[in-house]
């Protein structure tokens, strides 16, 4: 998705909204800080009716980036990666992710867990470390006993469930090489 542009026309109307609706934030800021009526405010010197619409702009300023961060977070638990809200917002992804750091929700990362797998009249016990790592222990069919490797972890349990299934159909009663 690229960056949307808006028309000429678009523009106008806009800008009138915004006006319209920072006028009244601007007059009430003004009257709070000079304790005139609302209606007053531009009966002030100039410079500080600017002020005034300046601090007005600076309310909404705030008010627009505490929006911009919701519908970040929204269009992330929908599913939106930071690629895609950076490409919106015409940024890199790295950029959107400082921008809405938690807009996209990360996976939990998975409890330390255990599972069995038995093939070839063997099983091998699949472990996950807190880590996050895999590896895992096996009984061969034929009696043979091993473990991963020394210093041996898998990034994922199907990595490891590979190796077992290695090491488990080395050690069937069938395998080649077996009387």
């Amino acid at each position: 998705m690229t960056v949307p542009e808006i028309t000429p026309e678009e523009q106008v109307a806009l800008d009138k909204a915004l006006y319209d609706a920072l006028n009244p934030l601007a007059a009430a800021v003004r009257s709070r800080e000079t304790g005139l009526p609302a209606d007053r405010m531009w009966d002030a010197e100039p410079v500080d009716v600017a002020l005034s619409v300046l601090a007005a702009w600076k309310v909404v300023d705030a008010e627009v980036r505490r929006l911009t961060a919701q519908a970040a977070a929204t269009a992330g638990s929908y599913g939106a990666s930071y690629e895609r809200l950076g490409a919106v917002w015409g940024i890199t992804r790295q950029g959107a992710r400082k921008k809405w750091p938690d807009a996209v929700s990360r996976p939990a990362p998975v409890a330390a867990g255990a599972s069995t797998l038995a093939l070839f009249g063997g099983t091998a016990e699949l472990v996950q470390a807190p880590s996050g790592d895999w590896g895992w222990t096996g009984k061969g069919a034929d009696g043979a006993s091993s473990t991963a490797g020394a210093g041996a972890c898998y990034a994922t349990a199907e990595e490891a469930a590979a190796h077992a299934g290695a090491f488990l159909k080395d050690h069937a009663l069938d395998a080649p090489g077996r009387p």
